[in-house]
């Protein structure tokens, strides 16, 4: 059975008495160890099925199936835990606390999930190659670095998935190919992840396979 199942879904949004639909019967599969890259103009429906791949929100319609978990069948509450226990987070925006270090910014994520571990956060940083900017503060490091200590955070709680939207777009041309490098290298590792992309030149060569989506439907899979 593939890691993530995606089966016709849709998404409508109410505005007022307007319906808006953002997803029109969506339908994709993700195995285990793969990449998959999702690209697409602005408006094309890359977040909003990322945020419904992400457990922050539900679809309107269809199925998706999570690590055999379904999560059409889960309550608001329960969508928040299986983010936590299943997918680590990589946005565009580092979203970091500026009044804690590097190494408190990826216990955060281990305290909401379980206890915090300074050992096991800082073999976190280590694995992004950070483990001497431990005690430093985001505003002490690089756009690159501080996206590192994103990566960790979200590898931190041992996730099945890897979101990352964006990833690179608030980097330079180099970080960002830096960026790219460390997740290919935690891919080839095992580990799965899905890509929210516009750029075709991020992840040319490095993905398993890339989605095509616009007008909220996938159009091409290669």
């Amino acid at each position: 059975m593939a890691l993530l199942e995606v089966n016709n879904i849709s998404k409508i949004y109410k505005m007022g008495t307007v319906e808006v639909a953002a997803l029109h019967n969506v339908s994709m599969k993700v195995e285990k160890g793969e990449w998959v890259a999702i690209m697409g103009p602005s408006g094309s429906g890359k977040t909003t099925l990322m945020n419904i791949i992400g457990c922050m929100d539900h679809a309107t319609s269809g199925e998706i199936n999570l690590d055999g978990i379904s999560l059409m069948d889960v309550n608001d509450e329960q969508l928040t835990s299986i983010r936590r226990d299943k997918i680590g987070m990589v946005f565009q925006q580092f979203h970091l606390v500026p009044y804690l270090t590097a190494l408190e910014n990826v216990m955060v994520a281990q305290y909401y999930h379980s206890l915090p571990d300074a050992d096991e956060a800082l073999a976190a940083l280590k694995r992004v190659g950070l483990e001497d900017r431990a005690s430093h503060l985001p505003s002490q490091l690089s756009g690159g670095e501080q996206q590192r200590v994103c990566i960790a955070r979200a590898l931190i709680n041992y996730p099945v998935l890897i979101l990352a939207d964006e990833p690179t777009g608030a980097l330079d041309s180099k970080t960002g190919i830096d960026i790219m490098n460390l997740l290919k290298d935690l891919n080839d590792n095992g580990q799965t992840i899905i890509l929210i992309t516009h750029d075709l030149g991020v992840i040319a060569g490095e993905a398993d396979r890339v989605l095509i989506m616009y007008g909220g439907r996938i159009l091409e899979q290669g």
